[in-house]
C-alpha cells in the first residue's frame, strides 16, 4: 500500500503516513473541542494533513477575507505535491491553516474550504495555550462552519479576559445574526462602538494585524446604528 499524497511505502495497518502525515483512508477527524488540546489520538497528524494542499510560501497575512464569488472549482489535494513541514512551529501552522480557508472561501471556494477547515480547528487544538487572536481566528472559522454556537463560546472567553475587547464583539454580532437573533446581534454592534474609541487607542496588536476587519465591521456597525433615525 502507498501513501496517496507522497506515495511513501506503508503498512496494511497504517492510518497514517509516516512521511508526510497523510490520513490513510477514511473520515477527517471529528472536530475540535476547546480545552482538550491533546486528548484526541493522532491530532498533530491530521492537522498536517491540510498542509498538504499548500506550499509554505504561500499566503501569510492573518487577516480574515469575505467569501466572494465562485469562479473556478475546487482544487483537489492530492494533485499538489506536499512541502516540507518539519520546521513549522505549531503556531505557524495553525495561522497558515486560518489563511488557507480564509482564502478559499474569498475565492468562492467553499469545498476546498470545508475540507480544510476540520484541520485548521485541530491545528488550534494543539496550541499549549490561546490568545485573544487565537481564539479570535477559531470563532471566526467556526463562523466559516456555521457553528454559532462555537464562535459565540469563543466571543465569552475573550469577554472574560478583556471585557472591552472589539473581537468579542464583532464575533458575537456575526454567530447571533447566524442564529437569526437580530436583537442580540445588534447589542453586540452597540457594544462595539460604545468600546470601540478606547480600545482602539490601546493599538492592541492584533488590531493592528487585523485593522480591514475592524474598519469593514465599524462601517456595518454605524450603518446599523443610523438605520432608525433615517427610517424615522
Amino acid at each position: 500500500m502507498t501513501c496517496h499524497a507522497c506515495g511513501a511505502s506503508l503498512a496494511t495497518t497504517a492510518k497514517f503516513c509516516h512521511k508526510c502525515g497523510a490520513q490513510v483512508g477514511g473520515g477527517q477527524a471529528a472536530g475540535w473541542r476547546v480545552g482538550l488540546p491533546w486528548g484526541v489520538a493522532g491530532a498533530a497528524l491530521g492537522a498536517l494533513v491540510a498542509v498538504l494542499a499548500f506550499r509554505i510560501g504561500g499566503s501569510s497575512g492573518s487577516g480574515m477575507r469575505d467569501a466572494g464569488r465562485v469562479e473556478d472549482g475546487p482544487l483537489p489535494a492530492s494533485r499538489i505535491p506536499p512541502p516540507d513541514i518539519s520546521q513549522m512551529s505549531p503556531e505557524e501552522r495553525a495561522t497558515r491553516l486560518y489563511n488557507r480557508v480564509m482564502i478559499l472561501h474569498s475565492q468562492g471556494k467553499a469545498d476546498s474550504a470545508e475540507f480544510f477547515l476540520p484541520m485548521a480547528l485541530q491545528a488550534y487544538a494543539m496550541l499549549p495555550a490561546l490568545d485573544v487572536d487565537g481564539r479570535y481566528h477559531i470563532g471566526v472559522l467556526d463562523l466559516t462552519g456555521g457553528d454559532y454556537a462555537g464562535a459565540l463560546a469563543q466571543a465569552d472567553s475573550i469577554r472574560r479576559a478583556v471585557p472591552t475587547h472589539l473581537f468579542a464583539s464583532m464575533l458575537r454580532a456575526r454567530a447571533l445574526e447566524l442564529r437569526h437573533d437580530a436583537a442580540g446581534a445588534r447589542r453586540a454592534y452597540a457594544d462595539f462602538l460604545r468600546n470601540e474609541a478606547a480600545e482602539r487607542t490601546r493599538q492592541r496588536p492584533e488590531y493592528a494585524e487585523h485593522k480591514d476587519n475592524l474598519d469593514a465591521f465599524h462601517t456595518q456597525a454605524t450603518q446599523l446604528a443610523a438605520g432608525p433615525a433615517r427610517a424615522r
